[in-house]
């Protein structure tokens, strides 16, 4: 499977104009089955130190930004969904959320910079969703919004359009360098059917 020609969430939202409301009332299900959703989110609140500045990128629903929120961390989700967002902003209302594509998104920090994150975490396949011209540009944007020893934690699956050593290699073009690599967000070692990837600036 090759990288896609456009973004793949737009091409399912043209193909299904319900998608965005059927994924979102998934997750508000599980959740009041009492599925655990906040896996990822507890991974990164592990990492993080009390009141940080976490940006969730491809945040869709909320349910990991929004989770760090309660915290008590500054957070900021992106999403190009506009439906989403606005779940976001009902269900998690202590976060920022903005709607706004990863390759060309920006974060202002109300003084006309970019606003630096400690954390970036873009979980559920997120990337493989991104279209071939739109990779390279949001790791970069990522990159340009992490602080000098922030980290940036993206987790996505295999057989998805993006092998783990194309990711890999995107990212130090974007200027970025892999710390540590894992298979799980419960942080098992590295296999070949998941990556989550610590990143940092080169």
């Amino acid at each position: 499977m090759s990288a896609p020609d456009e973004n793949l969430w737009l091409a399912n939202l043209r193909a299904n104009p319900d998608h965005s409301q059927n994924f979102a009332q998934r997750w508000r299900n599980l959740a009041a089955e009492g599925k655990d959703i906040f896996g990822e989110a507890r991974t990164i609140d592990a990492m993080a130190e009390r009141g940080s500045r976490i940006l969730d990128a491809g945040c869709g629903t909320g349910r990991i930004g929004g989770w760090l929120s309660e915290q008590g961390h500054q957070v900021v989700g992106i999403d190009l969904d506009a439906h989403l967002i606005d779940v976001a902003r009902e269900d998690y209302p202590l976060a920022q959320w903005q709607v706004g594509n990863l390759a060309s998104f920006t974060v202002d920090d109300g003084a006309g910079h970019l606003r630096e994150f400690d954390l970036i975490v873009s979980a559920g396949n997120v990337v493989t969703f991104l279209s071939e011209a739109e990779r390279l540009p949001a790791l970069q944007k990522m990159r340009e919004h992490l602080a000098a020893d922030g980290r940036l934690v993206i987790g996505f699956g295999a057989g998805r359009g993006y092998a783990f050593e194309d990711f890999t290699a995107d990212a130090v073009r974007a200027g970025l360098a892999v710390q540590q690599r894992y298979s799980t967000w419960t942080l098992r070692e590295p296999g070949e059917d998941f990556l989550v990837a610590v990143l940092g600036r080169a």
